[in-house]
């Protein structure tokens, strides 16, 4: 009895050391969007890369067999089609639409901090204006 409540414990000890630790991660990450650091300079010529690695954030904070990192895959995915398309000059406008939708499908549908959230809303509205300004983009 008494090794199973030292292992309980220290199970206990470990999760919560890491949801620290994650914690302290993101609080270093937000200061560049506390700070306005997202402005268009932050976004030109490098869009996808940084909707790209805001979606691995949250990936990384999201349980790894989930339908939450399920639909983050999915995003990534219909990202890297996209851009792919775009840098051989083969891009459409409905191409675009998939990345927009499945990344709506992760903000209304994952279990997202507010912070994260916002995050993600500010590349969805990032992806709906090159939708509709991408001639100028390159």
């Amino acid at each position: 009895m008494k090794h199973l409540l030292t292992v309980v414990l220290v199970g206990a000890g470990l999760l919560l050391s890491g949801t620290v630790s994650a914690q302290d991660r993101d609080r270093d990450r937000d200061d560049r969007y506390r700070h306005g650091d997202r402005d268009e300079g932050y976004w030109r010529g490098h869009m996808f890369q940084r909707v790209r690695d805001d979606i691995e954030h949250v990936q990384s904070v999201t349980p790894y067999f989930s339908g939450d990192q399920f639909r983050l895959t999915r995003v990534k995915e219909e990202l890297n089609e996209l851009q792919g398309k775009y840098e051989s000059r083969g891009y459409a406008p409905e191409e675009m639409d998939d990345v927009i939708n499945a990344l709506q499908r992760v903000v209304r549908d994952n279990h997202l901090s507010e912070r994260d959230r916002d995050m993600l809303n500010d590349d969805m509205n990032h992806l709906r204006e090159f939708r509709e300004h991408h001639e100028g983009y390159r």
